[in-house]
């Protein structure tokens, strides 16, 4: 009879767990992604891989929005590192920091990509 409490309770236990991930997925069913299916989808095939359930692939283009950002703020915190490294050594006028404006370089791009294991170059030659 002790075993039968215990089974009970091991199977809510997987319930519960199981819940927040079919609520996620079906919330997937109705979220548009910033990187599209068709986009997504087309990568996914020309990789081998044939997407059959679309919230597989919003799920996917979730993560690579994520990582996208991730290594766009990572950049970002570079850049910012550098322009106030560069504006502490001169004697500029000092602006306040809201009228600054950044731009994505490969300067800032490369340490944030090489965080990642993720090496880049600046072509030798443009064509």
């Amino acid at each position: 009879m002790s075993q039968q409490p215990e089974k009970m309770e091991e199977d809510q236990l997987e319930l519960t767990l199981g819940q927040p991930l079919s609520d996620f997925l079906m919330q997937l069913e109705d979220y548009h992604p910033t990187i599209p299916d068709a986009v997504t989808g087309n990568i996914l095939r020309s990789s081998g891989f044939e997407p059959k359930d679309p919230r597989l692939l919003r799920l996917i283009s979730i993560a690579a929005q994520k990582f996208i950002s991730d290594i766009a703020n990572d950049a970002l915190h570079h850049c910012r590192a550098r322009t106030n490294n560069s504006s502490s050594s001169s004697s500029k006028s000092n602006k306040g920091t809201k009228d600054r404006r950044y731009c994505l370089t490969m300067e800032d791009l490369t340490p944030a990509l090489a965080e990642l294991g993720i090496t880049i170059r600046k072509p030798q030659y443009y064509v």
